[in-house]
């Protein structure tokens, strides 16, 4: 059973940077695909980004050339820079873990999840 826990979260102004991280345990996730997701007030779940278990990585439309996604395998961790902060980025963000080689992106595709970090972004 793999455990995985969000942190970074916060307050921010419009423009500004945040670095949300995941931490994994329980076991190797060396092979797994890992995403981020993140849910709104009244909206369903979404996918923002996703890192295949050789680093390739892909993203929503909606985050492209603002949020990054990397893994550190040594630090069992995931990490998310998100720059250029919008209104529209409140959400809780969600780690998730898919025992994948593939591109994953549906919320169904993924097995494990974290309890969500709340980013908040201010006009």
């Amino acid at each position: 059973q793999v455990q995985l826990v969000e942190s970074g979260g916060g307050l921010v102004q419009a423009g500004d940077s945040l670095r949300l991280s995941c931490a994994v345990s329980g076991r190797t996730f060396v092979k797994d695909a890992m995403g981020w997701f993140r849910q709104a007030p009244g909206k369903e779940r979404e996918f923002v980004a996703g890192i295949t278990w050789s680093g390739g990585t892909y993203s929503a439309d909606s985050v492209k050339g603002r949020f990054t996604i990397s893994r550190d395998n040594a630090k069992n961790t995931v990490y998310l820079q998100m720059n250029s902060l919008k209104p529209d980025d409140t959400a809780v963000y969600y780690c998730a873990a898919a025992a994948s080689y593939g591109r994953p992106k549906g919320p169904a595709d993924f097995g494990s999840w974290g309890q969500g970090t709340q980013v908040t972004v201010s006009s």
